[in-house]
């Protein structure tokens, strides 16, 4: 895909969804980390349920600690991997509160030591609770990526960097959240929706299928 295709590309999305965000609810930047931690192999519908619950009980980390590892299972249960979850996000929660005065921090390499925070998420934090420009190449950015020639890449870190590359710096904040929507949605893993897709023209992907004639 070339420059002026990636520029339209980014515009199509920006005038179908001029101010995109997660679908994880959270109304700060601890809310949104333990969302991301739970959303492991987990829908955000799932997350969303378990902290509808969660967040009104404890959405603090001393509030968590106070609640414990058995109590916030017991919000979370119906989340996969909840048990390794729930331990780390306790442990995550008291590095919180022993070196970061409680707060989240902004940087990755202090985002990626707490348990349970890989690089992803800490894009997803970097990205949605601070403002940063970074992608978080989940299964859904990964595949458009790759189907629309994007930024193909053989891993999830050679697509993160040829996004950085690639998208116009004027769409780079709000790119990861566009592409997320865009796989869940459109360009989906198993019969993706070619022919009602803005950005059939633009897509590299030889097995697209053609709009219909009229």
């Amino acid at each position: 895909m070339d420059t002026a295709e990636r520029e339209a590309f980014f515009a199509r999305l920006q005038a179908a969804n001029p101010n995109p965000t997660t679908e994880l609810r959270f109304s700060t930047p601890f809310e949104l980390l333990v969302a991301v931690i739970l959303s492991a192999q987990a829908t955000d519908r799932s997350v969303n349920a378990a902290t509808e619950t969660l967040f009104a009980a404890a959405n603090t980390p001393e509030a968590l600690l106070a609640l414990g590892e058995e109590g916030l299972k017991s919000h979370i249960r119906r989340i996969g991997l909840f048990n390794a979850k729930a331990r780390n996000i306790i442990a995550t929660c008291a590095l919180l509160v022993e070196h970061h005065g409680g707060q989240v921090p902004r940087s990755r390499e202090a985002l990626e030591a707490l348990p349970g925070v890989g690089r992803k998420t800490a894009n997803v934090v970097l990205n949605t609770a601070f403002g940063e420009p970074t992608m978080a190449v989940d299964t859904h950015i990964f595949r458009v990526a790759n189907r629309t020639g994007l930024a193909p890449g053989k891993t999830p870190l050679a697509v993160e960097q040829a996004l950085l590359e690639r998208v116009p710096p004027h769409y780079l904040h709000q790119a990861h959240h566009w592409l997320i929507l865009h796989g869940r949605y459109v360009c989906t893993a198993r019969k993706p929706r070619c022919a009602e897709c803005a950005l059939a023209d633009l897509c590299h992907w030889p097995e697209k299928t053609a709009p219909p004639t009229t």
